[in-house]
This record gives C-alpha cells, sequence and structure tokens, in this order.
C-alpha cells in the first residue's frame, strides 16, 4: 500500500492541479459542468486530463464523443500501464466506459473494487505533464469521491455543483461538509440550469427558480463562480458528443462556463 501510494506521488507530482467536480445530487448536471471546465481549459491552451469516476454511470466519453476498447488503453507494457484517449489536442480523458465490453454493461462492484480502480486510473494511467487533472465524481459522498481525495492526497480543490432548488441544495450542503471534514478546499459552487434564457427574445426565465446555489454559497461563506442557464443546446450537444463550447461558443451558457473557468483560475 505504501508502495502504491508512492506511485501515485510520483505520478500526481508531474500535474500542477488536481481539481475534483462533485455534487450532492445526481442529476444537476455535474458530468456536463465538468467536461465543458476541461474543454475550456484546453481551450485556452492548458494540457487537461479528464478522468470520469463515476464508474457506475460514465457518461463522459458520451459527452465528448469519444470511444475506445480495453485493448486501446491497456499498452503491452510491463507492468502494463493505460493510455487516455485524446479528446483534442490538449484534453485527454479516461474512464470505466473504455474498459467494458459494450456500453450496455453494468458494473456490480463493492466499494473495495471500486477503491482499486480508482487507484489504478491514479497509479497507472500515463497521464504525462498536465496543468489540470479533472476528476468527475458521480454524486453523493460515497465510496468514489472519498477514493479520489484520499488518494490525490494533495488536491487543489473542489468545484460543487447544485441546481437551485431547495431539495438539491439540502443535499449539496452535505457535500461542502464532506470537503471541509476531508480538508478538501471549495474551489467555489456552480448553480446550474439556473433560469431558461428565450432563444426568441433573451429573456431568462426561472423555470426551477434562480440564486439558491448563490445564496448557500454566501451563507457558508464559499465562492460563487457563476450560474449556467439552461439551454436545450447543451441537451443536444451532450446527446450527439460534441463539446457544447466547441459548438455554441457565443452563448449566454457558453459564457457562464467561461466566467467559471476564469473564476477557478484566479484561485490558482
Amino acid at each position: 500500500m505504501a508502495n502504491d501510494h508512492a506511485e501515485i506521488g510520483m505520478r500526481m507530482e508531474k500535474i500542477k492541479h488536481k481539481i475534483l467536480v462533485l455534487s450532492g445530487k445526481g442529476g444537476v448536471g455535474k458530468s456536463t459542468v465538468a467536461a465543458n471546465l476541461a474543454v475550456s481549459l484546453a481551450g485556452q491552451g492548458a494540457k487537461v486530463g479528464l478522468l470520469d469516476v463515476d464508474i457506475h454511470g460514465p457518461s463522459i466519453p458520451q459527452l465528448l464523443g469519444i470511444s475506445a476498447t480495453p485493448d486501446q488503453v491497456i499498452t503491452q507494457s510491463e507492468p502494463p500501464l493505460l493510455s487516455p484517449v485524446r479528446a483534442s489536442p490538449n484534453l485527454c480523458v479516461m474512464s470505466t466506459a473504455f474498459l467494458l465490453g459494450h456500453r450496455d454493461a453494468a458494473v456490480i462492484w463493492r466499494g473495495p473494487m471500486k477503491h482499486n480502480v480508482i487507484k489504478q486510473f491514479l497509479k497507472d494511467v500515463a497521464w504525462g505533464d498536465l496543468d489540470y487533472l479533472i476528476v468527475d465524481s458521480p454524486p453523493g459522498t460515497g465510496d468514489e469521491p472519498l477514493a479520489a481525495v484520499q488518494l490525490l492526497g494533495n488536491a487543489t480543490g473542489a468545484v460543487i455543483v447544485t441546481t437551485p432548488q431547495e431539495l438539491a441544495i439540502s443535499d449539496v450542503r452535505k457535500c461542502v461538509t464532506f470537503c471541509r471534514q476531508l480538508d478538501l478546499p471549495i474551489l467555489g459552487v456552480v448553480e446550474n440550469m439556473s433560469g431558461f434564457v428565450c432563444p426568441s427574445c433573451g429573456e431568462c426565465i426561472a423555470i426551477f427558480k434562480s440564486g439558491g446555489g448563490q445564496s448557500m454559497a454566501e451563507s457558508l461563506k464559499i465562492p460563487f463562480l457563476t450560474r449556467i442557464p439552461i439551454d436545450p443546446r447543451l441537451v443536444e450537444a451532450g446527446d450527439s458528443g460534441i463539446s457544447y463550447l466547441t459548438r455554441f461558443p457565443e452563448t449566454e451558457t457558453a459564457r457562464a462556463f467561461e466566467t467559471a473557468v476564469a473564476r477557478i483560475a484566479r484561485t490558482m
């Protein structure tokens, strides 16, 4: 175990910033936020790795339109290493989706197996020199985010994603507690699905309320990064596997992602 941690440390010391994207509740768009933050950073010239540790529901490959088989990501070296898949010249990705036989395969693992896979993703993936490693964790405060935080050891911090409703915010508060108990700095809160910008008139309609994430951040004295409005084209881009920021860079939603990235960068 000590040797594993030493090897992870050697691999991670080549990466300047390690950022976890967390949410207290599912369905808040956490993976979409993680993918677009990574795309935005890579588009600005940074070398970025995106690690999908949502073991049971890996969606990053679908969002970015990339695929690979085990034969393509497991090298023939001794010991074997994992080779991340290139989504763009500056962005590489690793996900359990690349290790499954087919896209409908179910991952039926208990906690120790998930911990070992995340350890392998950090220890045995040839990440190389990176400016950022973005880690997309599943919702909640269970095995995967706990393993990622403990194995990374010195993560730069966490970005927490919520939607404006109190139902989501009450779970996100637990996520804040999780970070504080593990001494993981909180880089800020992203309020996703915060209003709907009418494509015809530009009016913003608060379908799911608005401002709840910002109010929570202020009350807990943590940074607030941005509000991301709903854009149907975000769903379209994700389903088609084309980066939203690449396809629709001039939209209000794209500008919100860029705002979050700029505010995160200022904390480094």
